[in-house]
């Protein structure tokens, strides 16, 4: 049995720690604000600015874990070196984990170093260095902080008006420290994936079924499994994941995002469980998600990945301003939906547009996505939060 420092305790974190759990293991889950998701069904929990190393070494060196996995961006990733140094496994590995918390590192990896095709971009550390970026990029663009998830501080910019607001939009709402962004070109693309990819430690690199999904305000509000691609294009993006998590190192779930158009474009990369990949709850696969991440990270051999039914969900959104406390209605609704089930995440508190649960769809192979895509969305509609 391992214990297992889990750093960001979410709903994907609690979606692990239950496949953790169901595998013998111990967590301890971490997060900043109490009674989050994944501290509700671990076996103890610590409350921490994981962006303080003196807090994080503090509770490293009290509990003694045998591996740390990180679930969040906003932790002080320099001290995984030290910490994989000692003996301690962190997941994928030390570099993957400081890589891919960082926009800079991980773009300029996969662009520079390893020739993946990426839009255009460029840094900017300032107003006028953003200004910069814009006219050197072109508009229509998008702004991103370098650390940050799920959309939080992200802009397009579709005139030179808005370039000051993108700039107070990625320095208020991004994560972590730095007060540096990312500007991206705008590419035309049809659509975009997810391709979770699983890096073992005794065993070939396996892929998920593509995953399909859209966004609103950068966060995904659906997903569905599997996502049209041809096998051309399926054939490249697998391609460039294997390069990039090869390089990174590490065993684990890699959620590598693509665009797809006239070509394969690279996005981005996270070396953990994907929002887009809890479509996998639906039973879509053999093992979900959760389930591979922790058979990768625990060294169990997976032998195959297969694709079971297809399978969607959609976001149960919180529209109004922050609640405390939040209430639900409407869960009998959504359970009378045949083959179909939805996840309340259990966040004590809200604020416009989090998410707090999902609704699934799903059926068998061959089924309609759309079809399942169009059920997700009646089922998660019927759940309201108060």
């Amino acid at each position: 049995m391992e214990k297992i420092l889990l750093l960001g305790s979410g709903e994907l974190g609690k979606e692990f720690t239950i496949a953790a759990k169901r595998y013998g293991q111990t967590v301890i889950a971490v997060d900043s604000y109490a009674n989050a998701p994944a501290m509700q069904v671990a076996d103890d929990f610590e409350i921490i600015n994981m962006l303080d190393g003196e807090a994080l070494n503090r509770i490293v060196e009290q509990h003694k874990p045998s591996i740390i996995v990180p679930e969040i961006e906003a932790i002080r990733t320099s001290l995984f070196y030290d910490f994989e140094a000692k003996g301690i496994q962190v997941v994928p590995s030390a570099k993957a984990a400081n890589f891919t918390m960082d926009r800079k590192k991980i773009r300029d990896l996969a662009a520079k170093d390893l020739g993946l095709k990426t839009a255009n971009y460029r840094y900017a550390t300032n107003l006028e260095e953003l200004k910069k970026a814009v006219a050197e990029v072109g508009i229509p663009c998008v702004v991103k902080p370098l650390m940050s998830s799920s959309g939080k501080g992200q802009s397009t910019i579709k005139s030179e008006s808005e370039i000051e607001i993108a700039w107070e939009n990625a320095n208020t709402k991004g994560r972590g420290d730095q007060l540096e962004v990312i500007v991206e070109a705008f590419i035309q693309f049809d659509s975009e994936i997810t391709l979770l990819t699983v890096t073992q430690k005794s065993g070939p690199t396996l892929f998920c079924p593509p995953i399909g999904h859209r966004q609103e305000r950068g966060d995904y509000q659906e997903s569905w499994q599997p996502a049209h691609i041809s096998e051309e294009q399926l054939k490249i993006a697998q391609d460039m994941a294997a390069k990039v998590t090869a390089e990174l190192k590490g065993a684990g779930i890699w959620g590598v995002e693509f665009f797809l158009g006239e070509e394969v474009y690279f996005s981005e990369l996270s070396p953990r469980p994907h929002d887009t990949g809890m479509v996998t709850l639906g039973g879509s696969q053999n093992f979900n998600e959760f389930e591979l991440h922790a058979r990768a990270v625990l060294g169990l051999p997976i032998p195959e990945i297969t694709l079971e039914r297809h399978a969607a969900n959609a976001v149960v959104l919180f529209q109004k301003n922050e609640v405390k406390t939040p209430t639900y209605s409407g869960t009998e609704k959504a359970a009378n939906y045949p083959k179909s089930d939805f996840r309340i995440f259990g966040k004590p508190t809200t604020r416009q547009y989090r998410r707090m649960g999902i609704g699934i769809a799903y059926d068998a192979v061959g089924t309609d996505v759309d079809t399942l895509r169009k059920k997700a969305k009646e089922v998660a509609d019927q759940i309201t939060v108060d």
